[in-house]
């Protein structure tokens, strides 16, 4: 007879892509971990895992497996959910993929929710606006806080969250007279530290800087705002960061925060959840808490 743990651990196999990662998602010692999945493959008498010295793909017949793998827990996850809620309860595990440059809102939606619906348990993953699609696609993300552009509404419910705006966070040995604004094209002058190129982000700047006809001097990137921000505040170099990360960090002696102008970019940050969710109980929870406000 299958087990649901089996079943759990396939599908935290297909998602880690890693014996040793998925054995601790799942509470279990590796060798443990590995018994459940050659007991799942005893009893459909299929090859689910291609070994080596390393987790290397799902069989095609693993693939199968899997599918319906996700389909029976989801199921049955999205009975416990509707029973629950029922008796008032919300519940369970949301899982939620944000663009870095959402990370301070959506700390502030996980604090929401958790105060309204104590079960509610919300796992904050940040990834790039492509891997947040792919990965509510693949079931890995069960919604998202992503950019706007580039959703398709035939495919995802989009709500929207807030328009990000964005600051220079210089180092104010860089920078003379504490100014509360400057341009675009003065903020290229500065050495900076962005994010990665691939990253929406970043994108977005280096189109800004493409469109004002300048080339910033980047010394370093990175693919979140952390290190730029310590960077900042070492006084090696300035960064470009959404205001609303700023207003949750706070600024200090070391550094200058300025409102970039000419042009003023404003860019929609959007909930994005899957038209053909399944824990639907929790994401309607989530749209509730963003439509509260920010």
């Amino acid at each position: 007879m299958i087990d649901f743990k089996d079943l759990e651990c396939l599908v935290a196999l297909a998602r880690t892509r890693h014996f040793a990662r998925a054995a601790q998602e799942c509470g279990l010692s590796q060798p443990a971990f590995s018994m459940r999945i050659r007991h799942l493959e005893e009893n459909l008498n299929v090859t689910i895992v291609k070994r080596g010295n390393r987790f290397q793909q799902l069989t095609p017949e693993g693939e199968k497996v899997l599918a319906h793998a996700r389909d029976i827990l989801e199921r049955t996850q999205l009975l416990e959910r509707e029973i629950k809620a029922s008796k008032g309860e919300v519940s369970g595990a949301l899982v939620l993929g944000v663009v870095p440059t959402a990370v301070a809102v959506a700390a502030q939606l996980a604090i929401r929710l958790q105060g309204i619906h104590q079960g509610l348990r919300t796992r904050i993953i940040t990834a790039s606006s492509l891997s947040i699609q792919q990965g509510i696609e693949d079931r890995a993300f069960d919604a998202g806080l992503t950019y706007a552009d580039g959703i398709s509404s035939d495919l995802m419910h989009i709500y929207p969250v807030y328009s990000e705006q964005y600051v220079l966070v210089a180092p104010s040995a860089l920078i003379e007279g504490a100014p509360e604004t400057m341009t675009w094209a003065e903020a290229a002058e500065l050495p900076l530290s962005l994010l990665e190129p691939g990253m929406q982000n970043r994108k977005i700047i280096d189109r800004v800087f493409q469109d004002v006809g300048v080339r910033p001097k980047v010394i370093f990137d990175s693919n979140g705002f952390n290190a730029a921000i310590v960077i900042a505040r070492k006084g090696v170099a300035a960064t470009i960061v959404p205001k609303v990360l700023m207003e949750e960090l706070g600024a200090d002696d070391d550094v200058a925060v300025v409102d970039l102008l000419e042009p003023v970019v404003e860019k929609e940050i959007a909930l994005v959840v899957p038209r053909q969710a399944t824990k639907t109980v929790i994401l309607n929870a989530l749209r509730d808490a963003v439509e509260d406000g920010f």
